[in-house]
């Protein structure tokens, strides 16, 4: 069998397509197709007689498996199909096929045409069959114009509802439903809170204008935060917090877990710094839960994954294993904690431990010895009439 080849062509909604001559001699001398059945629709008129035409539809496992029967396919497919496109998919599918793509305008730059709005500057994100993790980023970078890929579950309300839970209500949201086709394009803009109350229809797109800026923290002080009922002191302070972060080189990171971590104060300070973070934050006190809610809400930081167990009672591989770890309660089982660590920390991974005893201490060394580390950095920090914090790292 000769070597796979693909041209993929970019298409929008509208019903009468206009192709270059260069598409069209594509089209015409080829005999096997794929796109979605809405892409099948609009260019049914121009394929060749006795064309095969293979859907797209999920799983897409069935539709890999009829790409191996032949040589040479075109596929059409929404706008430019190197951007969050189906041209990045096949590349992943098909990393030796011979690949050609034939862009059309994405719906976020038809959209931003419509709004004859200046984009250069837009950030570009995707929920489409994806994680909210790149909006959160967005949002919590304070981006002043972001565009959003959505899907029929993420769509424009679920957008706006969740940008209001977490206090982004300092964006207005612009709406646009079927960009290209003749008769139901649309093209709205509304308040976060007008747009939960209505419906959209598909396929939409988003862009997202701030209209001022909220507050931005570098160190949160602790009276900030929502504290334990009864124990407003159980809270990394902010001196140490930042240090503590500081020596977990979180921009080089990718997966923080924060073992007890109370009112989230690491955590949330973390997210916000380095938002691109994958935390995931452990606490076996019920209370807590609420808390961290609460705290992420009234910061700003969506995103955090908390797990109300006992650390040394969860089951450690269903979560992203870490190549950082902020140890904030032990509850006495500091040895058993850094041994249960050590089977899943990546490579290069780091442990940062805030110790407050002489007896925490020299336990965390030993814990670190017998797991075959060693410490690598250590700091003292006295705050005001406080105990003495002793900082330290391991790697």
């Amino acid at each position: 069998m000769s070597e796979k080849s693909f041209v993929v062509i970019g298409v929008s909604d509208k019903r009468d397509q206009w192709f270059s001559p260069d598409v069209l001699e594509v089209v015409r001398s080829n005999s096997v197709f794929s796109g979605g059945k809405r892409h099948h629709s609009i260019v049914r008129q121009l394929l060749p007689p006795g064309s095969i035409w293979i859907d797209i539809i999920v799983p897409l496992e069935e539709v890999w498996r009829k790409y191996e029967e032949y040589d040479r396919i075109v596929v059409f497919a929404s706008g430019d199909p190197l951007f969050y496109g189906y041209a990045v998919t096949l590349q992943r599918e098909f990393p030796n096929a011979d690949l050609v793509v034939f862009p059309a305008f994405t719906s976020l730059q038809m959209l931003a045409h419509r709004m004859l709005l200046p984009y250069a500057d837009m950030v570009n994100v995707s929920v489409t069959g994806r994680p909210w993790s790149g909006l959160d980023t967005a949002l919590i970078e304070h981006r002043n114009l972001i565009g959003v890929l959505t899907d029929r579950k993420k769509g424009p309300a679920e957008i706006a509802k969740r940008m209001i839970r977490y206090g982004y209500d300092n964006y207005i949201i612009s709406v646009g439903e079927n960009l290209g086709h003749e008769t139901s394009e649309r093209v709205t803009t509304f308040s976060l809170n007008d747009a939960i109350q209505h419906s959209f229809s598909q396929p939409n797109c988003v862009i997202l204008q701030m209209t001022h800026q909220r507050q931005r923290y570098f160190g949160i002080p602790e009276k900030e935060f929502y504290h334990l009922f009864g124990r407003e002191k159980m809270i990394t302070k902010m001196p140490i917090r930042l240090l503590t972060l500081s020596m977990l080189d979180l921009p080089h990171r990718k997966s923080l877990w924060d073992i007890g971590f109370c009112t989230g104060s690491v955590s949330i300070e973390a997210k916000l710094q380095f938002p691109q973070l994958e935390v995931t934050a452990f606490e076996r006190r019920e209370e807590s839960r609420n808390l961290l809610k609460k705290n992420c809400r009234k910061f700003g930081v969506p995103g955090i994954n908390a797990v109300i167990e006992d650390f040394m009672n969860c089951d450690v591989a269903l979560f992203p294993r870490p190549d950082a770890v902020f140890i904030g309660g032990h509850g006495g089982r500091l040895k058993d904690i850094i041994a249960r660590i050590i089977t899943v920390l990546l490579p290069g991974g780091v442990i940062v431990f805030n110790s407050v005893t002489e007896q925490s201490c020299k336990m965390f060394g030993e814990g670190i010895m017998e797991a075959g580390l060693s410490i690598t950095e250590s700091h003292s920090l006295t705050l005001d009439n406080h105990n003495t914090i002793k900082i330290l790292k391991a790697q």
